[in-house]
């Protein structure tokens, strides 16, 4: 036998390679066969904290500048494209069912905005929308605010932020990214004339505040190195955007900023926000040269936000109150100690956000891990809450522009009912549906199922699982299932449909959604049961939840896959360290693997702003814990499953090198026959491709890599 030297190591990585495309694809011819993986160079780097030195084989991938960088990932995209030529044909067919269910013509249900009704919507072949309008009836001749295709046509990437149009309807300002890093420049339109002005104002957050003077806006600009948002400017139309007024600027790198225009347009707030604490300020929006005027001085650990409803403000609030409770502050006096409750808080409903309304006030509400929303009636003195009709399920309110009015609008679906538009009397009750999502090439609900699970976790708490497949699939254990989960920020993955995710479940697949701590399905306390020092119940969580679907016989371990993104990437990457055996194959999408390096790391985007996420390394006790559960810091000697990771060369959430360092350190390490493939897009960042179809094209890859390995090419 060869010795594990470095070169014979990849010698036999190749016949190891031979065995498992053997066993994947029948189809294989004997070139493809023998495709040997790229080698990164080692280059050890020693970092040390604590006392604590580790050595970082590849460090050197960070710097984007250099060819030999460029040149690796594009080596890693040749093994992927050539170890997943089988399945060319396909991604091909799976691109074009997928979007073959997508309606050409589509068009939103329009939304009446101070004398305007808005729609945006889509042509046959369009990758985006183009934005119109009608004055007063929906009747009236359409206004061609934006075609979005038009400003896209010239650029390789491109993605419409924002939109505001001025008090007056005149003037549209918005804003567009064309490199993938969410640095968005503004731009103005004469909706008039059709002329375009010549202010443009770059490094901006996308999202403007118009004042009711016609001519002044504020925005948002972000730090050219880390992307914080940190400074408000005052712009006047027709000046020199470098000449503008600075407003507002934090300087706690834990906090970032916005500014935004209340719903009744007669205040302009500014808000500053870290994970733990928050601060608003306002201005009167028809003295945009006024000075801005503190609601509540921030507080460590209390959160708060703020909307307008006529002589007061409305507080939504954590103060003594895990899940937040609603308050009203006098706009002439708002600090918290004049603060008067209106909406307790409640130990088993998370109170997520408000909708104002002349006449009414709509609470959107979690409780059992459900998504609620409850109407207060002010005429005629009552409560009440929607009822779905569904046992599983995603409601929340919709685009609701029009303070005055007596009808909501809000959203609903569930893992078998596809996305609905529904404006309601809240008066009455009375329901409309204005619009359902269509699948194209028919759809019916009747011939799938769904379900939710509470499983035990190996602490005790109940942990939700939501699962739909198509009707007739057996539970033997024999079935595929992909299983997906995020369980960070507190972000709440929830039962919604997918009319892409049919390209599985026609295939026999089972489709799972683990609602694990670190999110906020069951309350606050979920999100901060998976956090900070208590991270690990969110991969306990999902490799519990997997446990349980082997044991009850949904699938096995040898038809058992997992994806995540982002965060979810991050978990991807615990789960293969902790539990390598329990998956065939996952897919990690711009996964957050290299936990540590980046958060000592505060030049990076984001990474101050999320000390109160994961803690701060440069504390010993929060290094200690980011060391034992960071992917790249645990990578192993040992098998792992088959694993597909996805990247962006512009992303500017989690940088493109702790994939690719991931990947490469992963290659060396592991002793196993599987397949390890790292697929970067060098045009795009941490979305991946814009458009309406080009993305799906990333869906295509993923989905042919799980159905391959399951033994499915049709």
């Amino acid at each position: 036998m060869l010795p594990l030297t470095k070169t014979n190591k990849h010698l036999i990585t190749t016949v190891l390679l031979c065995t498992t495309l053997c066993a994947c694809n029948k189809q294989a011819t004997k070139e493809e066969m023998n495709i040997t993986p790229p080698v990164a160079s080692i280059e050890k780097k020693e970092l040390t904290i604590h006392g604590d030195t580790r050595v970082d084989n590849y460090y050197w991938l960070r710097n984007r500048e250099e060819q030999r960088v460029i040149d690796y990932l594009n080596s890693e995209n040749d093994y992927t494209d050539q170890i997943l030529k089988p399945t060319e044909e396909f991604q091909k067919k799976l691109f074009d069912e997928i979007t073959g269910r997508i309606q050409q013509d589509d068009e939103s249900v329009p939304y009446k905005l101070n004398g305007y009704w808005y729609i945006s919507k889509y042509q046959k072949g369009d990758e985006y929308p183009i934005l119109t309008r009608k004055k007063e009836s929906l009747d009236a001749a359409e206004e061609i605010m934006v075609d979005v295709n038009e400003l896209a046509k010239d650029h390789d990437f491109y993605d419409y932020g924002s939109s505001a149009v001025s008090i007056n309807n005149e003037i549209l300002a918005f804003s567009e990214d064309i490199v993938s890093r969410r640095k968005y420049t503004v731009r103005f339109k004469n909706l008039i004339t059709g002329d375009m002005y010549e202010d443009k104002i770059l490094n901006t957050t996308g999202r403007v505040a118009w004042a009711n003077d016609n001519k002044t806006i504020f925005y948002t600009r972000k730090d050219e190195t880390t992307l914080r948002a940190f400074q408000i400017y005052k712009h006047k139309l027709g000046t020199n955007p470098d000449e503008d007024e600075l407003v507002y600027e934090e300087k706690d790198e834990l906090f970032d900023c916005v500014v935004a225009t209340s719903k009744s347009r007669e205040y302009i707030f500014i808000g500053t926000f870290s994970t733990l604490s928050s601060e608003y300020m306002f201005l009167d929006a028809s003295n945009p040269d006024g000075e801005f005027i503190m609601v509540q001085e921030r507080q460590p650990n209390i959160e708060y936000t703020v909307s307008h409803h006529k002589d007061k403000f409305y507080v939504r609030t954590n103060w003594n109150a895990q899940n937040f409770k609603l308050m009203e502050a006098k706009i002439d006096n708002p600090g918290m100690e004049h603060w008067k409750e209106i909406v307790p808080h409640r130990e088993n409903v998370l109170l997520e956000g408000i909708e104002v309304f002349d006449n009414y006030l709509v609470l959107e509400e979690r409780e059992d891990g459900l998504a609620q929303i409850t109407v207060q009636d002010f005429i005629n003195n009552r409560e009440y809450r929607i009822d779905f009709g569904e046992e599983a399920y995603n409601s929340w309110a919709g685009t609701n522009m029009d303070f005055g009015s007596d009808t909501l609008r809000y959203g609903f679906t569930s893992l078998t009912t596809p996305y609905c538009t529904v404006d309601m009397d809240m008066r009455t009750q009375e329901k409309v549906i204005k619009k359902q999502q269509k699948v194209i090439g028919g759809y019916n609900a009747d011939e799938y199922q769904s379900e939710r699970l509470m499983i035990e976790a190996r602490d005790g708490v109940k942990v939700p699982i939501s699962l739909v497949y198509k009707k007739g699939v057996n539970k033997d254990g024999n079935a595929p299932l992909l299983l997906y989960a995020y369980g960070s920020y507190g972000y709440s993955l929830d039962p919604e449909f997918s009319s892409t995710r049919l390209s599985l479940l026609d295939r026999g697949f089972i489709y799972a959604i683990a609602h694990i701590r670190g999110g906020e399905e069951m309350g606050r306390q979920w999100y901060d049961n998976g956090k900070f020092l208590k991270k690990k119940n969110t991969f306990n969580d999902y490799i519990d939840c997997a446990d349980y679907l082997v044991k009850n016989k949904y699938t096995s371990s040898d038809h058992l896959y997992a994806m995540g993104g982002s965060a979810g990437g991050m978990l991807m990457g615990g789960v293969i360290n902790m539990r390598p055996d329990l998956w065939n194959g996952v897919v990690a999408q711009v996964p957050f693997v290299d936990v540590v390096t980046t958060m000592l790391d505060e030049s990076i985007p984001l990474t101050t702003g999320e000390f109160e996420e994961w803690g701060n390394p440069k504390d010993k006790e929060y290094y200690e814990y980011m060391k034992s559960y960071s992917p790249y810091d645990n990578v192993e000697a040992k098998d792992y499953p088959n694993l597909l990771v996805t990247t962006g060369l512009h992303d500017s959430q989690v940088q493109y090198w702790e994939p690719a360092k991931w990947v490469a350190k992963l290659r060396a390490t592991k002793t196993d026959q599987n397949l390890l493939l790292l697929k970067t897009d060098m045009d795009t960042g941490h979305g991946g491709a814009s458009g309406r179809f080009e993305r799906y094209k990333d869906v295509a890859v993923e989905y042919a890599f799980i159905l391959w390995l399951e033994g499915i090419l049709k």
